[in-house]
């Protein structure tokens, strides 16, 4: 590619200085912005009220990436849809729109933050594909407009209301893309998304977590657990060796004291290891004066994966039993397990297709 420049991965302020330096008015690269990321657009011709001569231009300088999908998936009746998109250098990445109709309807779109994942947590298909590389701004706004064209076919006025960073990667180890991105899906011009409602979500990574209190405005921020002791949680996620509950929950507290805001605590429910009450008795210690909220998952199994999820009515007794003492919990709604939703299950069938 002989350009340089992605255009969705720029702020408006950094458009409009783009529009100066192509000796138009700076206010024409926030009018580009809206385009981008109200409008959704996907090529420049488009952009009609924009001079021709400044998008012809901008078309030397600069790219939009065009959206490619490699494979579709559709599950719970069209509630739950994933994509597998190449990038430009031929790297897969997925998506997932989740739709929940609860009296309003609610758009949620779980991003991937890298090409496969360097953690490697033993239950997770892309921490055992191993990592690749960060995605760029672009590309992880990309991802949100590959699931809007894919559901307004059928719902034209369809927006989305969420954003959870919650899919492929470590975001907090891609943290300048993800941040940058989250600013451009919470500004009112393009996206509007309300900082409330986008996740960046970690497995734990103690510096990082401190330098994400201190962004304004605060995001929400979900920490992947799944263990309340340091023996079992090494054993799942490899990262607690490095940053061991004795460090991360005071990094968790210190977030919740900064940006007074509760954190989710992901855990992932695990037949006979993690789910008998005197783990729910640890869990409840473990998170005692952290504001917190704990998303209980049944585990979503991959092909080769030696542990099995909790069922539902285990699950929901783990949950009453944290409830009894105090700590807010809920089990998540399981989607797509028969679309391969799992982080990275997708895109591992298509290498193995390929390979």
């Amino acid at each position: 590619m002989n350009t340089s420049i992605d255009l969705r991965g720029l702020l408006p302020g950094e458009l409009a200085e783009l529009a100066a330096t192509l000796g138009v008015e700076p206010y024409r690269g926030r009018q580009l912005f809206r385009w981008l990321h109200r409008r959704l657009a996907t090529s420049l011709a488009v952009m009609t009220d924009l001079p021709a001569d400044f998008r012809e231009r901008l078309a030397e300088k600069a790219f939009l990436l065009p959206v490619k999908v490699m494979d579709r998936r559709v599950a719970d009746g069209g509630l739950t849809r994933k994509l597998l998109l190449s990038l430009v250098d031929g790297e897969l990445i997925e998506c997932v729109l989740m739709i929940y109709d609860e009296g309003r309807r609610r758009l949620t779109a779980c991003l991937s933050s890298q090409v496969g994942c360097a953690m490697g947590c033993t239950f997770c298909a892309t921490g055992q594909s191993g990592f690749r590389r960060n995605l760029t701004t672009g590309e992880i706004i990309l991802q949100a407009l590959a699931l809007m064209e894919e559901v307004r076919r059928e719902m034209p006025d369809a927006r989305l209301s969420n954003i959870v960073f919650m899919g492929m990667g470590e975001p907090l180890l891609n943290y300048r893309a993800v941040i940058k991105a989250a600013r451009i899906f919470e500004h009112p011009d393009g996206w509007g998304i309300s900082h409330r409602r986008i996740t960046v979500s970690t497995c734990g990574l103690v510096p990082q977590i401190k330098r994400l209190a201190g962004e304004k405005p605060p995001l929400e921020l979900a920490v992947s657990l799944h263990a309340a002791t340091n023996e079992l949680r090494e054993r799942l996620m490899p990262i607690n060796r490095r940053y061991p509950l004795e460090e991360l929950i005071p990094a968790c507290r210190h977030y919740g004291r900064v940006t007074g805001r509760r954190i989710t605590f992901e855990y992932a429910l695990i037949d006979g290891l993690n789910d008998r009450r005197r783990d729910a008795r640890r869990l409840v210690e473990l998170l005692r004066g952290v504001p917190a909220f704990v998303n209980l998952i049944p585990l979503n199994p991959i092909p080769g994966d030696p542990f099995r999820g909790t069922n539902r009515a285990k699950a929901r007794m783990f949950a009453s039993w944290l409830e009894e003492h105090g700590l807010a919990a809920a089990v998540r709604e399981s989607r797509g397990r028969d679309i391969a939703a799992a982080c990275g299950q997708l895109r591992a069938e298509a290498h193995r297709e390929v390979f």
